[in-house]
């Protein structure tokens, strides 16, 4: 479903405006609806449990892109948005599906928890082409080519949902025995939920924070854009899910061995490694027009947001308890997707204005100077304490 989000949102919101200089717009929308979702939906997840939270999300999606199917056979504007809102809404849900994954494993395991249920993601990258691919061949690029590819989306949702529920014991569940388990085993007993702004106060918070939003926000930001590029560089609709599929399986293929790499190697050394090879990944976006040279840049771009993002949540996750994780995950993506949003509308209208270099070096800057900052800040020497104070 997300492969069609990314392949068509940009262009379904154009064709049903007219307005081509809006062509950010679409991804900003999916963005901020996923952005706003995320921080009351992981309150809930620490309140209720994950599990019905990611049903409901799935429930909300396929209502949103029913929606925009009918928007897209009315030619309604109105209903095109109301379905984004929607599809953003279950994908801010459901994105927190690795907060249930870091529940169930100690913490020299979570990176790797965390790699298991991204790797589920790599099976729609397999299966996108196949079920999109035959909807779109030989069509023109109007409205009423758009309504069945949605509607087929909503279906994918609807099978989401029957899979979240059946799902036992809720990974919220089995993070609160493993937690009462070691209290027993005499360590202190849990505090109770600390306030979210000094959650993000603790040590290691604040540079996980920093690289997933630039990770999650440039990964995001030039993925909704590539389907308007690809159809710049005057290739065919349908190419479009083949660097799709592409970047999706960089983000995923090789998730289980990114995970054990960072418990390995570190958090801190990854996330750095991560935003290096996004940095490259955009900047080459600025060189290439064909299918098989963008198919790499986004398959960089991929790989690099896997390395940096597993590394990120993982450290945020270490530093939060079973009560906690939630909303310390759910604010963070609130915060990477209106940035993410934010890059999406800008980097529309630069591509408008100046083309696909605008994007790219954009792109770059963005994951180059947290990535500095991240290492300046480790090689800084420590302040020596003053005996006297």
């Amino acid at each position: 479903m997300l492969q069609l989000a990314v392949a068509v949102a940009t262009i379904t919101l154009v064709l049903v405006t007219g307005i081509e200089s809006i062509l950010g717009l679409g991804p900003a929308i999916f963005l901020t609806a996923g952005a706003l979702a995320a921080l009351p939906a992981g309150r809930l997840m620490d309140r209720l449990g994950r599990i019905p939270v990611i049903a409901g999300g799935f429930v909300v999606g396929a209502v949103g892109c029913s929606l925009t199917a009918l928007g897209c056979a009315a030619d309604s504007t109105p209903l095109v948005v109301l379905g984004y809102v929607g599809i953003g809404s279950m994908n801010g849900a459901v994105l927190l599906a690795r907060t249930a994954a870091a529940d169930m494993y100690p913490e020299e395991r979570k990176a790797r928890a965390i790699s298991y249920v991204l790797f589920g993601a790599l099976f729609g990258a397999a299966l996108g082409p196949l079920v999109f691919r035959p909807l779109f061949a030989g069509k023109d690029l109007e409205l009423d080519a758009l309504v069945l590819p949605w509607f087929a989306a909503a279906a994918m949702c609807l099978l989401g949902l029957v899979i979240a529920l059946l799902i036992r014991p809720d990974p919220r569940t089995m993070a609160l025995e493993l937690q009462r388990s070691a209290e027993s085993g005499g360590e202190p007993p849990a505090a109770p939920p600390a306030p979210l702004r000094e959650i993000l106060r603790r040590p290691g918070v604040p540079t996980a924070v920093m690289g997933a939003l630039s990770s999650f926000a440039v990964m995001v930001g030039v993925m909704n854009l590539t389907g308007y590029i690809v159809v710049g560089h005057h290739h065919e609709q349908a190419d479009v899910f083949t660097v799709i599929s592409l970047h999706i399986v960089g983000m995923y293929a090789l998730v289980l061995v990114i995970g054990a790499l960072v418990d390995r190697v570190g958090r801190r050394p990854t996330l750095v490694w991560g935003l290096g090879i996004m940095a490259v990944s955009t900047i080459l976006l600025a060189w290439v027009e064909s299918i098989a040279g963008t198919s790499l840049s986004l398959f960089l771009l991929g790989l690099g947001w896997n390395l940096s993002y597993v590394s990120a949540t993982a450290e945020l996750v270490t530093h939060a308890t079973p009560v906690e994780r939630g909303r310390l995950v759910g604010a963070t993506d609130l915060a990477a997707g209106l940035l993410g949003a934010s890059l999406a509308l800008i980097g529309g209208a630069a591509y408008t204005e100046w083309g696909v270099v605008a994007v790219a070096v954009g792109g770059t800057l963005a994951v180059v100077v947290p990535a500095i900052v991240m290492v300046a800040g480790r090689r800084s020497p420590r302040p020596a304490l003053d005996p006297a104070g």
